[in-house]
């Protein structure tokens, strides 16, 4: 939608919050040279509104059926945030690649996988799910690297490699509020079962962080329009409506309190169950204004370069394709400078479906001007 990005965001302007370890983010390159692989549309399947590969489905998890569009895969191969930092760690930092043996997790087009041949690897496994696969076969011998990149298709927890052990785990596992589409198991589950002694997963960190934010224009557009609905009472949608996170572009402009950390991950470390937690947050406000909604965004790290290097997904850098997760307030909340929203924010996988997220979010203030204190519930589906 990115109906509040107005082109004029500062590429680094929001990097100072968003780590405790001053780590420097690197902008990536942004010179008008193409970014990986460019896929020919399926014109027919597009004419019938369909823009999956082959006439079947890859499976009956809609996950997997999801990645085997191509307009998925063209947004984040365009989005140059994404995709020239990964290259950037992997041109840039060749001694980690070079002669090593590496597992592409979820590689979709195999674009990482390429960069990973081109920076030396002795041999890459390339590991994809959806029908996106056979393309990534193609495309591995289009472009000549047949001998050095292996495309496996099928599920992480399913198959076997032809190595016992690999050096070098990398993949772009990430999702909307970081862990929507909870693919870090799938990473957890490759590191524990070939990741060597002292070998590498890229990125190794990632961090989440929440700020607030004034938005009544669009609050009035998105929840408050069910009120009256053509004179008609909708209002049981709009209850709906609040529990679900608006995944979109915030203005940097619009951000009334500082930014906090609420989670750090170490990937290399880390256990499933730790993408379950439950967070305190304390946002402290910046000027005198109204909160309509808290947002959540993630910054990734690659500590193991010769310099640190990532990106932030924050609402001050440059925009990416997971934009921010915006997660309205029932309450319009009236602060002053100076004031603080505290609260606890629980993240859990649901029951059901893990790989969809369930929210829970506490909050209070005892302001001047203002006095709140409630318990709301998101679904990320």
């Amino acid at each position: 939608m990115d109906r509040r990005n107005d082109g004029k965001r500062d590429a680094n302007g929001g990097l100072a919050e968003a780590t405790a370890s001053r780590l420097k983010f690197e902008d990536p390159d942004e010179e008008a040279e193409e970014v990986g692989m460019e896929v020919e549309e399926n014109s027919a399947a597009k004419e019938e509104g369909e823009e999956v590969i082959g006439s079947d489905k890859t499976s009956a998890d809609y996950y997997f059926d999801s990645y085997s569009h191509f307009g998925i895969h063209e947004e984040m191969l365009k989005d140059v945030v994404r995709t020239r930092s990964y290259q950037n760690v992997i041109t840039q930092n060749s001694f980690l690649f070079k002669d090593k043996i590496v597992l592409d997790v979820g590689a979709g087009t195999g674009i990482l996988s390429l960069f990973c041949a081109k920076a030396g690897a002795k041999h890459v496994y390339a590991i994809e799910c959806s029908q996106m696969a056979d393309m990534a076969k193609e495309i591995v011998k289009t472009n000549g690297f047949s001998d050095v990149i292996t495309v496996i298709k099928g599920k992480v927890e399913e198959i076997e490699l032809p190595v016992q052990k690999v050096d070098v785990i990398i993949s772009e596992w990430m999702g909307y509020f970081l862990l929507f589409e909870n693919m870090l198991n799938t990473v957890l589950y490759a590191r524990d079962k070939w990741l060597a002694d002292g070998g590498v997963v890229l990125p190794d960190k990632a961090s989440l962080h929440l700020t607030a934010i004034e938005d009544a224009e669009y609050k009035e557009d998105k929840i408050e329009f069910w009120n009256n609905v053509y004179g008609f009472d909708m209002r049981c949608i709009k209850q709906q409506a609040m529990m679900e996170p608006l995944v979109d572009t915030v203005d940097a402009n619009q951000i009334v309190t500082n930014c906090q950390l609420l989670k750090t991950m170490d990937i290399s470390k880390m256990t499933p169950g730790d993408a379950s937690f439950t967070v305190p947050f304390k946002l402290v406000a910046e000027r005198n204004d109204y909160i309509h909604a808290l947002v959540a965004y993630f910054n990734v790290s690659f500590t193991k370069c010769h310099k640190m290097m990532g990106f932030s997904t924050g609402p001050r850098s440059k925009a990416t394709h997971w934009k921010q997760t915006v997660l309205y307030l029932k309450d319009v909340i009236t602060i002053c400078e100076g004031e603080t929203l505290t609260g606890s924010m629980t993240v859990t996988p649901n029951k059901k479906n893990p790989r969809d997220i369930d929210i829970n979010l506490k909050y209070s203030l005892n302001g001047h001007r203002c006095q709140v204190s409630r318990t709301q519930h998101y679904k990320m589906r």
